[in-house]
C-alpha cells in the first residue's frame, strides 16, 4: 500500500471519528446502524482497515453528511501518525451529547465561548 493511499485511509478515519462525535454517537450506535461490529467501526476511524466506496455511502448517509465531507481538507503530503485505539474520545462524545440536550440558546452559546477561550489559554500556555 502508498503512503498515499495509507494517509487518505487514516484521514477519512479521521473525519468518520469527527462526525460521529460531533453527532454525540458512540462506535457501537454506529455499528448497529451500519449492522457491523463496533471493531470495524474502530478499524475504519483508526485508518487500519480501507473503507470500500459502497461502504463510504453508507457512512456518509448514516453520518448525514455528503461523501465529499471525508475528503475535506485531505493533505498527502504530510505524514500520518497512527490514531489510537479504544474509547480516548469518550468525555468528548459525552459532552457533545450534554451540550446538544441544553435548550436554551444564550447557555449554549456562554458555554460554546468558554470552552473556545479555555483551549486558546491551553494553546498559549507552555507546560514545560
Amino acid at each position: 500500500m502508498s503512503k498515499t493511499s495509507k494517509r487518505v485511509d487514516s484521514h477519512v478515519g479521521e473525519r468518520m471519528r469527527e462526525r460521529r462525535t460531533m453527532l454525540g454517537q458512540t462506535q457501537e450506535q454506529l455499528s448497529a446502524t451500519l449492522e457491523i461490529s463496533y471493531q470495524q467501526v474502530q478499524k475504519y476511524e483508526t485508518g487500519s482497515n480501507r473503507v470500500s466506496a459502497g461502504r463510504l455511502y453508507e457512512i456518509a448517509t448514516a453520518l448525514n453528511v455528503d461523501v465529499a465531507y471525508f475528503f475535506t481538507d485531505l493533505d498527502t503530503d504530510t505524514d500520518i501518525e497512527p490514531m489510537a485505539h479504544g474509547g480516548a474520545n469518550r468525555s468528548t462524545i459525552e459532552l457533545a451529547k450534554n451540550f446538544q440536550s441544553i435548550a436554551d440558546k444564550p447557555t449554549r452559546d456562554g458555554i460554546s465561548a468558554l470552552v473556545k477561550a479555555l483551549g486558546n489559554i491551553a494553546d498559549d500556555t507552555d507546560f514545560s
